[in-house]
């Protein structure tokens, strides 16, 4: 069992995190807009977008939690909350990308919308990267580090209560 000083140790640096963010993120990212892209042409392009951008976050975000940024294990509740959080933009970057898109072109090919789509993703993925590195995994980090250095053994003492000895008392406290 890994305790949380050499978790803290195992914390990549932010070359190595960046690039393992790119490479997990992208990934995901990369077979998300192919998802969005075959999706779409059954239900409308924004349902579509938010339904694989759910279903990619909760895997990109378990990702991170235990390949690109070295919490240690699964990401929390808390953790998935955050990055969601930061999704929502990178939705909102998406959509607001695609529909420019489509008030500047009545009908852009598949491969423009998909190099529109990329891009988008990629911007809102680097402002991502920073959220998820400095709020969202960073804290677990933090917290373990303060834990680790300010754990220090509690000698408490226990004082024992006196017992009463009048029979009255005691037959009063059964």
């Amino acid at each position: 069992m890994q305790t949380s000083q050499s978790r803290q140790q195992a914390a990549p640096g932010a070359f190595t995190a960046f690039a393992r963010f790119v490479l997990c993120g992208g990934g995901v990212g990369l077979a998300a807009s192919f998802a969005v892209a075959a999706l779409a042409s059954w239900i409308p392009w924004v349902i579509a977008n938010a339904l694989i951008t759910v279903v990619s976050t909760l895997l990109a975000t378990e990702l991170h939690a235990r390949f690109t940024f070295g919490a240690g294990g699964r990401a929390t509740w808390r953790q998935h909350a955050q990055s969601a959080g930061s999704a929502a933009a990178a939705y909102a970057v998406t959509c607001v990308a695609m529909f420019v898109l489509q008030q500047l072109m009545a009908a852009p090919g598949a491969v423009l919308e998909q190099v529109v789509y990329l891009s988008a993703s990629a911007l809102a993925g680097v402002a991502r990267f920073a959220v998820l590195r400095l709020v969202v995994f960073a804290r677990n980090r933090s917290q373990a580090a303060a834990s680790v250095s300010t754990a220090r053994p509690v000698h408490a003492t226990m004082a024992r209560p006196s017992t009463p000895t009048d029979p009255a008392v005691l037959c009063y406290a059964a």
